[in-house]
């Protein structure tokens, strides 16, 4: 959505607070020591401010990739599982951080909490790398996505344990 990193840094935070932001209402935001790594978990029934978002594409994307942008979002829609289930909008560790495990112990310990609410969980891979990542912490590749000039996305599906 931002190539430009001047675009990426005045917009980034706000498509954080619209995509996972009801994770801090719900007490589901998760970090590692020193904010090394974070994750925003939504709980069953809980969704990203759709009207936030779209409010932020429309102001802040290029007209010319509106409607790309606006087709990845409804290609995501269709991927979401129907039954209740946690949704991991967005995890990211600080980049000199990045292969030490932050991930996996943020991972762990919201996954045991989903195996015991028997509860699956979805999200979706924003980089080739990340796949293997979810698939060692039991995610399924559900299918690929890519519009126009997106990275390729891919969702993933978590069954509980």
């Amino acid at each position: 959505m931002y190539p430009n990193p001047q675009q990426y840094l005045e917009n980034f935070p706000q498509f954080v607070r619209a995509f996972g932001g009801r994770a801090f209402e719900h007490g589901t935001a998760q970090y590692v020591d020193r904010f090394l790594a974070a994750a925003l978990w939504l709980p069953p029934g809980v969704q990203p401010d759709e009207e936030a978002l779209a409010a932020l594409i429309e102001d802040s994307v290029p007209v010319s990739d509106r409607e790309a942008v606006f087709a990845l979002f409804d290609e995501l829609g269709g991927y979401h599982p129907n039954e209740p289930h946690w949704h991991l909008p967005l995890i990211g560790a600080d980049p000199t951080q990045q292969g030490k495990g932050h991930g996996s112990a943020l991972l762990r310990h919201a996954l045991a909490v989903c195996d015991r609410q028997q509860t699956p969980v979805y999200l979706e891979a924003t980089s080739e790398t990340s796949v293997p990542l979810y698939q060692r912490h039991g995610f399924e590749v559900l299918g690929t996505i890519q519009v126009a000039t997106s990275t390729q996305i891919t969702p993933m599906l978590r069954k509980p344990r």
